[in-house]
């Protein structure tokens, strides 16, 4: 996109602070005013102008108003209440600068979307809202929202997390040594390995080789969100006025994680708080985070250490990929239907697997071998998990389309140390994505060329 396409001004009215955005972008006058006065005293009107300039790109105040109105309305179905519009306009526009810098970064180095790929992923989403694509074409628009856009705003996370994977996931390097200190850790602390935690964070950014002014107008800034939680705002209305991760307009839930894969900081600042308190404000390289105790939990986590024995499942399956020719609803409907044979003793499961499964093991009937903890997708582990050995799942959905799952056997023994030592690396990987990524995007915005084009828009 060039300046010329999206400088669409049709005059430069002098306009005060906080109006711009308040107009109609997307109207000219109306007619039967435009008809009343004679040409000569007609004022044009702002049709768009470019808001902010980031490298060689820029944004625009109808792409800012457009993606206000869409998470303005997300943060409604989320029940999460809005902060004040000009406070989530300032975020969204640091959010909207960060975005376009990696997407820059995305096309120069050759990571495309196709639209084939595209088609899959909103197919993917409409079903999930239980609606054919037209169907949930229909609702967008009837909320005001383009479809269009909605597609570009699809394709721009798939090229993200395309971009996040090559740039920060696959250089994480885990050396020798801490696996070793994790394992000789994780032995002492078999307790706390049993546990899983949801924090919720605000993060307020510190920009790399930070003077001490910066560092203390950001620490100023944390402060100010601490004092809003202590007065009672909710925590998520507080994440989308102030925090800078990626997840603030979700309201900074991180999920729930075991305490081994999440960074060593947060559970040192959490561990001595209860369900619901904040904990006091932590400093880290990336800036200031404020972390929320969303709840604990006893989970079914694999051991570490001497003598560490585990559960092991021995499954087959029979997978239908979901794809341009074969919808979600299609290959439901497939697999109710092997399913009524295998209850009916129609066929064999491995039979029915080297016929219809879109996978590797199809030729062997659908066989996976015996499988650890963590092996596989949390949805296909959750539902392999629920079944007796004999038993048949119906369709699972999971991240490679829908599965007919079988348990044949289950077996408990000790964990090889080679196996430990996997386990081990990636825990310590999950520890360390998070911050990598947040510390890869802090320098990425600190070394682009922002530009403010107008006097009115709410800038960091």
């Amino acid at each position: 996109m060039t300046l010329i396409q999206t400088y669409r001004s049709l005059t430069c009215i002098p306009l005060g602070a906080g109006t711009l955005l308040s107009i109609l972008l997307l109207t000219l006058t109306s007619p039967s005013s435009a008809e009343t006065k004679p040409a000569s005293t007609r004022q044009p009107v702002l049709i768009d102008a470019i808001a902010v300039v980031v490298n060689t790109d820029v944004i625009t105040l109808k792409e800012i108003e457009e993606r206000l109105r869409l998470v303005e309305q997300r943060l409604k179905r989320q029940n999460i209440q809005l902060p004040a519009r000009e406070v989530l306009q300032k975020q969204l526009l640091e959010r909207m600068i960060v975005n376009r810098a990696q997407m820059q970064l995305a096309r120069e180095t050759g990571i495309r979307i196709d639209d084939l790929l595209l088609d899959r992923a909103v197919a993917r989403i409409a079903e999930q809202n239980k609606l054919t694509v037209q169907g949930f074409r229909d609702q967008l628009e009837g909320d005001g929202l383009s479809f269009a856009r909605f597609r570009e705003e699809v394709r721009e996370e798939i090229t993200l997390q395309r971009l996040r994977e090559r740039e920060v996931d696959n250089k994480i390097q885990i050396t020798d040594a801490e696996v070793d200190n994790f394992l000789a850790a994780a032995a002492g602390n078999a307790e706390g390995a049993q546990s899983e935690i949801n924090i919720a964070q605000i993060l307020v950014r510190v920009p790399e080789k930070a003077t001490p002014e910066q560092i203390a107008e950001r620490r100023k800034r944390a402060d100010q969100a601490l004092a809003q939680l202590s007065s009672g705002v909710e925590f998520a209305k507080v994440a989308a006025s102030f925090s800078d991760a990626g997840d603030a307009m979700s309201g900074g839930e991180l999920g729930w994680r075991s305490a081994s894969r999440l960074p060593q900081l947060f559970m040192d600042a959490t561990e001595k708080i209860k369900d619901g308190e904040v904990a006091p404000l932590v400093r880290s390289a990336n800036g200031f985070h404020i972390l929320k105790v969303i709840g604990r939990r006893s989970a079914s986590m694999v051991k570490t250490g001497p003598g560490a024995v585990v559960q092991q499942t021995l499954a087959r399956h029979i997978l239908i990929k979901v794809n341009q020719i074969v919808s979600a609803t299609e290959a439901r409907r497939k697999l109710v239907e092997l399913k009524e044979r295998l209850d009916n003793k129609a066929a064999k499961f491995e039979e029915l697997a080297r016929l219809y499964s879109n996978d590797g093991s199809a030729s062997k009937g659908g066989d996976l071998g015996w499988i650890y903890p963590g092996d596989t997708v949390p949805e296909f582990e959750r539902a392999m998990n629920s079944l007796q050995p004999g038993d048949v799942s119906g369709p699972v959905e999971s991240p490679f389309g829908y599965h007919l799952i079988e348990v044949i056997e289950r077996k408990s023994e000790e964990i090889s140390r080679e196996r430990q030592r996997l386990i081990a690396r990636q825990a310590l990987r999950e520890q360390k994505l998070e911050e990598s990524y947040e510390d890869w995007l802090r320098q990425l915005r600190d070394r682009a060329y922002v530009e403010y084009r107008l006097d009115d828009i709410n800038r960091p």
